[in-house]
């Protein structure tokens, strides 16, 4: 066999090996599982989407090849939701395309701007495809540390001055995964200063804009002044709208910066099919009470895993963002060995936090993307296996 290509080494190795070969194991031996790793919604799609894309997907003229920016009723969508949601203006012709969800586009815009030897700032923790993009372009990484004491909020003020201006791309993402914090325009407004100073590009990822809990609003990077000078934002229909297998989104923001993103994609895919580009229309222009629903179940399980948390022996503060919860493991343990641990001892798989960075060992990641009843029931298990865990 031929030596595989060296980028590929690049590649982390694949940390949840051995909690899936034990996962595996215990599934074997008939013994229910129960999943709080999972970060795919369980909740179905809203009906009216479904009833877009199955009257879209009988017409003949969107079984053909789409354009790889993408249809401009899908882009002319999302700018009038720019505009009714946060009150940003974009051109849907040059400042929006298309994506084959927002994982797609993260990891491209890295080969539109990386190549050997450049450098690349991402969050730790932070979801691994910000590094593993910039690491197959094969750029270095410097890593933003994520801490408790700053909010999990990175501290920009201390990137060395020689690693600022080497660096091409930054990377940010909130309300945040795996932290599940969140923060305001003032903190835009200094990632924007910190962008011009340095002549860096901001890609902010805003995936979770719409899971926000407790009177708190997500505000977009796009509106802060300056802001489109200087990078896009990422966005998907997959957690809003429950559509996470439709595999849509879309970035927007620099026209510049879009303009070549989509000419890398226009050389790589073949767009998204129309009919699920429709279907993403009447998710953004359709009723939105669906999205109050989603958030009205969230925060019913965010309030059962906390109280479970509680009654562990953690002091824990509820969330105002995201389907996560980021908890620190007990001490004397790795966030590794406690997953493995937690999972020996009572069926229930949690995620370390090794996997999201270095930064992101102490900590391990709990999805609420389980019905409550199952939620009660890890909990449950968790309490009768380890009575306080935290103290």
């Amino acid at each position: 066999m031929k030596k595989v290509a060296d980028r590929l080494a690049a590649l982390p190795p694949y940390l949840f090996a051995r909690i899936e070969q034990k996962i595996e194991k215990l599934q074997s031996r008939g013994i229910d599982v129960i999943s709080l790793g999972i970060g795919d919604p369980d909740l179905p799609t809203p009906s009216h989407i479904v009833k877009a894309l199955i009257d879209q997907a009988q017409k003949a003229e969107n079984h053909r090849y789409p354009t790889s920016a993408g249809l401009l009723a899908f882009r002319t969508a999302v700018a009038s939701w720019y505009r009714r949601r946060f009150g940003v203006e974009l051109d849907p012709a040059s400042e929006v395309v298309t994506l084959i969800g927002s994982k797609e586009g993260i990891a491209h815009i890295s080969f539109c701007y990386l190549q050997e030897g450049d450098l690349a700032l991402v969050p730790d923790p932070a979801y691994p495809v910000y590094g593993i993009g910039a690491a197959l372009a094969g750029a270095e990484v410097y890593s933003l540390p994520l801490k408790g004491e700053n909010n999990f909020l990175p501290d920009l003020s201390s990137v060395p001055v020689e690693v600022a201006r080497k660096a091409s791309l930054l990377f940010l993402n909130y309300p945040n995964n795996p932290t599940g914090a969140t923060c305001d325009k003032e903190f835009f407004q200094d990632v924007v200063s910190f962008a011009r100073h340095y002549d860096l590009i901001v890609c902010h990822d805003a995936a979770y804009s719409e899971i926000t809990f407790d009177g708190y609003v997500a505000p977009s990077f796009l509106e802060v002044p300056g802001a489109k000078d200087v990078g896009i934002e990422f966005h998907s229909l997959s957690k809003t709208y429950n559509m996470t297998g439709w595999r849509i989104g879309w970035a927007a923001g620099n026209a510049e910066l879009i303009k070549t993103l989509s000419s890398l994609k226009s050389n790589l895919d073949s767009g998204v099919f129309q009919a699920i580009q429709y279907a993403g229309i009447a998710a953004l222009e359709g009723p939105q009470d669906c999205i109050e629903e989603m958030r009205r179940i969230y925060r019913e399980r965010r309030e059962i895993a906390v109280a479970g948390l509680k009654s562990l022996g953690w002091d824990f503060s509820l969330p105002k963002g995201t389907i996560y919860l980021w908890v620190p493991v007990p001490s004397g343990l790795t966030s590794t060995e406690f997953a493995e641990m937690v999972l020996e001892k009572s069926s229930v798989v949690v995620t370390p936090g090794i996997g999201y960075g270095k930064y992101g060992d102490g900590y391990f990641r709990i999805s609420l993307t389980l019905a409550t009843e199952r939620l009660k029931e890890a909990f449950r298990r968790m309490k009768e296996a380890f009575g306080t865990l935290y103290h």
